[in-house]
C-alpha cells in the first residue's frame, strides 16, 4: 500500500499545510516532524509503524489528515480505526469526513448519497464495488469479524481501562492478535498512542515476567515525540514551556508525567513497593552431604521459609502458589523458587490431589524440611491430603498449618517494608520469568487494588515466617529446619 505514485498529487507535508491554511492556523513544527515522517514511512513501503507523542501533542489530529490524504491518493483504500472506546474511534472519522467536505484536495471524494456518509462510516467516490466502507471506526471489544482493511490505525487503544491490570493487559494482547484476520493482503498498521503500564504494547523490550518472548511490537517502524528532549527542552514551546513542564510534573505525579508525557514506560499508578531495591542471582543449593550443611554462592544457609497459598478455580482467579525463602548466616534473604501450581484435574486425581502431589513433589527436590500451608478456606482440607502425598513421594517434609487472621495489606507491608528498604532480597533470575516482578511493582494498599497479587502474598507468608524457623540435627545425620514448637524426642544417659 505504501508504493503508491504520488508524483502528480500534493504529498503529506503539503496537504497538511493547506489544510491549516484553509483552518486559519499555523501549522507548528512538531506537526511537521510527525507528518514528515509517516510520509517518509509510507513512501519507502513500511507496513508496521508506530507513532508515539505525548497526551495533547495532536498525534490523533496528525492522523486524521494522514487517512483523509491517503483516500485523497487511493480512494479504493479501506482503513478501519480501533480505539479504547468505539466514541474516541467515531471522533476520528468525524474529523477526517470534516476535511474531505472542506479540503481543497478533495473535492472529488464526497460521495452523492447520503447513506454512505455516516457517524461512525463512510465511503468516498471509488471505481471499486467493494463491500467495506472506505473509514469505519470499531472500540477494541466490538465485533470485527467479517470486515476487511488495507490500513488499520490503533489510535489510543491502550489507555487505563484496558490496561490497569494484567488480566485486561492479557485481553487487549488478544483482541489486537484479532487484527491479523481483518487484514487484506499487503495490508498496514499504525499505532498511535502512550505508554500507561511498564507492561505497555508499546515497549522496546520484551517483558519475561507477563511470558513476551519478544516485544508485542517488534519490528514495528517507531517514531517518539516526547514532551521533553534529551536537554530537558520543550518540543512545542509555543504551547507548553519547560516551566509549564515542571508544573505539570508537580501537578500529575512523576510516574504519570514520565508515562504520558516523556513517553518512558512506568506504573502510573505509583506502586508502594519499589522493585529497584531488589537484588537478583543466579547461584543454585549446594548441599555438601560430608557436613550436612547448605550453601548458596559461597554463603552458608541458616534457614529455609516455604509457604504455600493455596487456590482452586478458574484461570481468572487466585493462582496457587508456593513460595520458597532462604536465609543465610549474615541475615540474607533469597527468594529462591516460586512454584505456580496449575489447576488441572488429571484422569484418577482430582485437584486438590494433583495440587499436592506438585507440592510433596517439589518439597522432594529441594530437600525442604517444613512447609507451612495456609488452612484459610480450602486450605483446611488440605495438610491431610498432603501428608499422603508425602509418604507417596517418599519424603520427609513436615505440614505445618496456619491459619491466616491478619489483612493480606498488612502481612505484605509487613513482610516487604523493611526487607526491601534494608534491600535483603535478593531474587533469583528465573523468577523475573514468572509474574512476582509485575504484582511487586504495581501493588498497592489502597483497597481499591484489583491486580494480581498470588505470589506476593505466598512469599510475605515465608518471610514473616522466617523467625520461627530454626535449625536442628535431625536424629538421621542432616540438617534439618522445622517449624517452631515442633516437638524433637532426644534420648539422653542421665536421669532427671
Amino acid at each position: 500500500m505504501g508504493n503508491l505514485d504520488i508524483a502528480s498529487k500534493a504529498r503529506f507535508t503539503d496537504f497538511l499545510q493547506n489544510w491549516n491554511t484553509e483552518m486559519r492556523q499555523d501549522t507548528p513544527q512538531i506537526h511537521l516532524k510527525m507528518a514528515r515522517w509517516l510520509e517518509r514511512r509510507w513512501e519507502a513501503g513500511d507496513k508496521r509503524l508506530l507513532m508515539m507523542a505525548f497526551r495533547s501533542a495532536g498525534k490523533s489530529t496528525i492522523t486524521g489528515v494522514f487517512c483523509a490524504w491517503l483516500l485523497y491518493q487511493n480512494p479504493n483504500l479501506r482503513i478501519l480505526v480501533l480505539a479504547a472506546e468505539g466514541a474516541l474511534a467515531k471522533k476520528m472519522v468525524r474529523n477526517v469526513k470534516r476535511i474531505i467536505e472542506r479540503h481543497p484536495n478533495c473535492a472529488e471524494l464526497k460521495p452523492e448519497k447520503r447513506d454512505q456518509w455516516g457517524m461512525d462510516c463512510f465511503t468516498v467516490r471509488r471505481d471499486q464495488e467493494l463491500r467495506d466502507p472506505s473509514m469505519l471506526a470499531r472500540g477494541i471489544t466490538s465485533n470485527i469479524t467479517g470486515s476487511r482493511a488495507d490500513f488499520i490505525i490503533c489510535d489510543d487503544v491502550e489507555v487505563p481501562n484496558t490496561s490497569d491490570s494484567a488480566d485486561k493487559r492479557e485481553s487487549l494482547r488478544e483482541r489486537l492478535a484479532e487484527m491479523n484476520y481483518v487484514m487484506a493482503a499487503g495490508a498496514s498498521q499504525l499505532y498511535v498512542g502512550t505508554p500507561h503500564t511498564f507492561y505497555t504494547i508499546y515497549a522496546q523490550e520484551a517483558r519475561e515476567e507477563i511470558g513476551e518472548e519478544r516485544a508485542f511490537l517488534e519490528g514495528f517502524e517507531r517514531i517518539e515525540v516526547p514532551l521533553l528532549d534529551d536537554d530537558g527542552r520543550s518540543n512545542w514551546p509555543e504551547r507548553i514551556t519547560e516551566e509549564d513542564a515542571e508544573i505539570l510534573r508537580l501537578t500529575t505525579g512523576n510516574n504519570r508525567f514520565t508515562s504520558q508525557m516523556l513517553l518512558k514506560p512506568v506504573n502510573i499508578n505509583e506502586g508502594r513497593l519499589n522493585t529497584d531495591l531488589l537484588k537478583f542471582y543466579e547461584g543454585e543449593i549446594d548441599h555438601v552431604r560430608e557436613i550436612n550443611t547448605m550453601f548458596l554462592g559461597g554463603k552458608k544457609l541458616e534457614k529455609v521459609s516455604v509457604y504455600w497459598d493455596p487456590a482452586f478455580g478458574t484461570i481468572t482467579g487466585d493462582h496457587s502458589v508456593v513460595a520458597v525463602v532462604y536465609e543465610d548466616a549474615d541475615g540474607a534473604l533469597y527468594l529462591h523458587h516460586l512454584e505456580y501450581i496449575k489447576t488441572q484435574e488429571t484422569k484418577g486425581h482430582n485437584e486438590a490431589e494433583r495440587q499436592c502431589a506438585i507440592v510433596a513433589n517439589l518439597c522432594k527436590e529441594l530437600k525442604i524440611p517444613t512447609i507451612i500451608v495456609e488452612s484459610n478456606g480450602i486450605g483446611k482440607f488440605l495438610p491431610g491430603i498432603l501428608r499422603q502425598e508425602m509418604q507417596k513421594a517418599k519424603t520427609l517434609t513436615n505440614v505445618v498449618e496456619f491459619n491466616q487472621s491478619e489483612s493480606k495489606e498488612r502481612r505484605i507491608l509487613n513482610a516487604f517494608d523493611a526487607v526491601l528498604t534494608a534491600s535483603r532480597l535478593s531474587v533469583h533470575e528465573r523468577i523475573k520469568k514468572t509474574p512476582f516482578i509485575m504484582e511487586v511493582r504495581e501493588w498497592r494498599p489502597d483497597g481499591h487494588f484489583k491486580g494480581r497479587d498470588d505470589a506476593l502474598d505466598a512469599v510475605a507468608g515465608a518471610l514473616l515466617r522466617l523467625p520461627s524457623q530454626s535449625k536442628i540435627c535431625h536424629p538421621r545425620g542432616r540438617y534439618r529446619w522445622t517449624a517452631a514448637g515442633v516437638a524433637h524426642k532426644a534420648k539422653v544417659d542421665f536421669e532427671m
